[in-house]
């Protein structure tokens, strides 16, 4: 009797525990971004044929869309859904508002759609609108309410993704520090989410640190290729990839404000495979070797230098080149994939046409319920799993 008893409340604590400091909304260690602000994209339900067939089982999309979340009903990968920046200020409000907006945007497509997370807002610290940064908390707690009072608290993790912007510094990892401006409000945002078991998202580019400095950074270091890296006197630690140091200086951040129990995920990370003539090292070459190698790194399921047991799980962005994203040209580049659904670069994925073939080799808008589901069982067949 004294050892059930014991077993049972082993079960509890354990069940407990990984409430608290396990992440709900990422069981793989390799996701995506899937970005939308084009015209010419697949449609959705092309889209989760390219997703299942890659064994992809991780997204982020940046809003609720309801044709989204419809044609990934029944298709087992996990979605975190975002919550606009747009929509803070009214979600701030009241929980009545948050609770509407959870209610039409994340209940009525559970459970068959696994919606697994809501992104409350993107970038907002260290942004240039200061009245996002002081209501980013109380809309982050109305949503997390809401879903707690709808019984869906347990499945659906609240976060909010971060910029580098939030650091003061990041070089080397051990010296990184929050900005003393948002300090006031990523101590009390941080204070929430240790209770309620989120991790820390942090949005890492060493595309966007080698092209503002080049002149100063290794291409090897950043892009995972053989170079002589980085040695941090303080930990002791040496460094053979910016990508690793980046996670690293999140987690000395975090330890330095007292939340060194934290897990660090990569919300966002990907370079750009075209750009304007001044930003250096926008490649397809450079862009294949960045993120094949990443997503090497991310299948050994291994931990940093600073963090060896915390396994590196990180979102890549984008599924796809996005032709309405405004500014430098880069920023339309960063997919893995073209908007036909062919390869932008081979890392191991086949497209859903071949790369040489032009959009007019398959009309996606065009296809028929039963052509899909033949072109599905080719396309299972033919896709290299990842």
């Amino acid at each position: 009797m004294m050892l059930s008893s014991f077993f049972l409340w082993l079960l509890l604590f354990s069940s407990l525990f990984s409430h608290v400091l396990g992440d709900k909304a990422f069981t793989g260690t390799y996701g995506v971004n899937y970005g939308r602000i084009a015209d010419n994209l697949p449609p959705p339900e092309s889209v989760v044929t390219l997703l299942k067939a890659a064994k992809i089982k991780n997204i982020r999309i940046y809003d609720a869309d309801h044709q989204v979340l419809r044609a990934f009903k029944g298709s087992g990968i996990e979605i975190v859904v975002g919550l606009g920046n747009e929509f803070l200020k009214d979600m701030s409000v009241g929980e009545d508002r948050a609770m509407s907006w959870v209610k039409e945007n994340v209940q009525q497509f559970l459970p068959e759609t696994k919606i697994c997370g809501i992104a409350v807002g993107n970038e907002i610290l260290g942004g240039t609108d200061m009245e996002l940064w002081e209501v980013l908390l109380p809309a982050a707690k109305n949503v997390y309410n809401a879903l707690s009072k709808l019984g869906l608290a347990k499945d659906v993790q609240v976060s909010s993704p971060h910029s580098e912007a939030v650091f003061a510094n990041s070089f080397p990892p051990s010296s990184c520090t929050f900005k003393e401006d948002v300090l006031p409000y990523m101590k009390p945002l941080l204070q929430f989410f240790s209770q309620i078991g989120t991790p820390f998202f942090i949005n890492a580019y060493p595309f966007l640190a080698y092209k503002n400095d080049p002149q100063h950074i290794d291409l090897n270091y950043a892009l995972f290729l053989k170079n002589p890296g980085i040695y941090d006197a303080k930990t002791k630690l040496h460094y053979s990839n910016m990508f690793e140091a980046q996670v690293d200086a999140a987690y000395a951040a975090l330890e330095k404000v007292g939340f060194d129990k934290m897990d660090v995920i990569v919300s966002e990370t990907g370079w750009a495979s075209h750009g304007d003539d001044n930003e250096a090292g926008a490649t397809i070459k450079n862009a294949r070797t960045y993120n094949g190698n990443l997503r090497k790194r991310l299948l050994k399921k291994k931990g940093t230098p600073y963090r060896p047991k915390k396994v590196v799980k990180a979102y890549v962005f984008a599924l796809f080149n996005e032709n309405l994203k405004p500014g430098s040209t880069s920023e339309r580049n960063f997919g893995l994939f073209k908007a036909d659904g062919s390869i932008a670069y081979d890392i191991g994925f086949t497209g859903l046409v071949p790369s040489s073939a032009t959009s007019s080799f398959l009309s996606f808008k065009g296809i028929g319920s039963s052509f899909m589901m033949a072109f599905t069982s080719f396309a299972a067949f033919l896709f290299v799993a990842l």
